[in-house]
Order: C-alpha cells, then structure tokens, then sequence
C-alpha cells in the first residue's frame, strides 16, 4: 500500500485533540485580579499590617511642647517602642518615654488630636501623632526617693548625685529642679508600679514636679505627681524628623549610679 492509499486523518478527531490541548492549556494559566482590586487587597493588607505594629511594636508621635529642648524639640517627630516593656518589662530611669495623661495634666486643647477625617483615621492606625500623650524623662521609679537639690544644684535619687549636662536645659535656673519656685523638695518614695517623671527643659515643663503638694495648696492630690506604667506606652528610640537630626536616643551613663532603693 503506497502513502497516497492510506486514509488521511478525520477533521473530527483532529479537532478533538486540538479542543482537548486547548482546554488543557487554559486550566494551566492563573486568573489575574483587575487592578482596581488588587489595589484594594494591597491596601488592606497596609492597614492590617499597620494595626499590627502599632499595637504591639513601634508607634510614631511627635513632641508636643518644648519641655524636651534641647535634645527634642517641638514638633519633632519620634518613634516609641514597646518591646522593652513586655513580660514585666518597666520603665527604668532615664528611659525617655510617651504616656497617656493621668487625668489631669494636660487641658482639652492639648488632649485633643487631629480634627480632619483622614489624620484621624491615619492617627488611629498609627500613621500620624495622636492627642493625649506626654514625653518625658523617667528620674525615678518604684522605691525611689528624689531630692531637689545638692549645692551645686544637682538632682539626687536615693541619694546619688545625677549629672545632668548632656541632656537637661537650665536656661539661667539656680538648679535642675526650679518648677515648684524653689531648689528644696522631695519627692517619694515612688509608689509600686509607677514613675517620677521630668521634662529635660526644666524651667517650661509641666512635669511630676508640678504636680507635687506643696505645704500651703489645700486642694492638692497627693500622689498625683506619680505616673502608673499602665499609662507608659513605650521608651523613645529614634528621633526621626527632621531628617537633618535623625538620632538613636540612648540612655544617660549617669543613671547607672544609681542604686535601688533600700
């Protein structure tokens, strides 16, 4: 039998086999999602992910005042961290860090956070600074007993004297304790689980020092001057705006001087 007498092969089954390979190839290809809702998904995860890190790790705010000059400024923009706070982590001293207002230390213009809609959200998130919060420095903590001042005008904590150079603003004060209007105070012991705490500018900081009862105030809280750790959202890191500045913030070396009390 010569090529040509051979049956040449059935269009039909020829189509088959083409309609079968056709099919195979299209179950091999992925769908790809419309721009439009892969940008919503990507948008999704950003706000979860979000979420995720400013409740458990980092969280950005800014500084409110100028009661941090000279090492923070106002407006500056910085991040806190909390992990050094977790599984009975506490604040320890010279820990710069953001709390939440006892209750009574800032006005309802300085507690207010943004008005606009879309700051608010992006403050919820963590994305911008929210209303509410203070930055100071830790002096004290549980146990400890502070005391304005030596004679040459130094802070002590249980009895150590603390140089303050490096960081702390005088701005022409006889010593680094001025806000109660005079240089002989004390304060403490601290109670359990809470702070004593000091803005580094310390003639323009409304800090634990104000909050002091002084012997002629009758309507004054005792205790008020001291802040829970339940309100410590976390130690400041990184100084991180404006660019020109960016900064790791360390703790002060003269703090390690300090003994616990008792």
């Amino acid at each position: 039998m010569t090529p040509e007498d051979r049956d040449p092969p059935s269009p039909v089954e020829h189509d088959e086999v083409g309609s079968r390979s056709s099919a195979s190839a299209g179950k091999g290809r992925r769908k790809h999602l419309p721009i439009w809702q892969e940008t919503i998904l990507l948008l999704g995860i950003a706000l979860v992910l979000a979420i995720v890190i400013k409740s458990l790790f980092l969280q950005a705010f800014y500084i409110p005042s100028e009661s941090m000059e000279p090492g923070l400024i106002k407006n500056d923009r910085i991040l806190v961290e909390k992990v050094s706070y977790w599984f009975g982590g506490e604040p320890r001293r010279g820990d710069v860090v953001v709390f939440q207002d006892p209750g009574d230390w800032l006005s309802p213009a300085e507690s207010a956070g943004p008005t606009n809609p879309v700051t608010s959200l992006m403050a919820r998130i963590g994305l911008y600074p929210s209303g509410g919060h203070l930055v100071k420095r830790v002096i004290g903590v549980a146990g400890d007993t502070i005391t304005c001042c030596d004679a040459r005008g130094r802070i002590k904590v249980n009895g150590v004297a603390l140089n303050e150079k490096s960081y702390a603003k005088l701005d022409g004060a006889e010593c680094y304790g001025p806000m109660t209007s005079t240089c002989h105070w004390t304060a403490g012991p601290v109670p359990r689980n809470h702070v004593f705490v000091m803005g580094d500018n310390r003639r323009n900081s409304a800090d634990s020092t104000v909050h002091m009862c002084q012997p002629d105030e009758t309507d004054c809280v005792p205790g008020d001057e001291f802040v829970s750790d339940d309100l410590v959202v976390g130690r400041v890191f990184v100084l991180l705006w404006p660019s020109s500045r960016f900064s790791i913030l360390h703790r002060p070396a003269t703090f390690a001087n300090v003994s616990d009390a008792g």
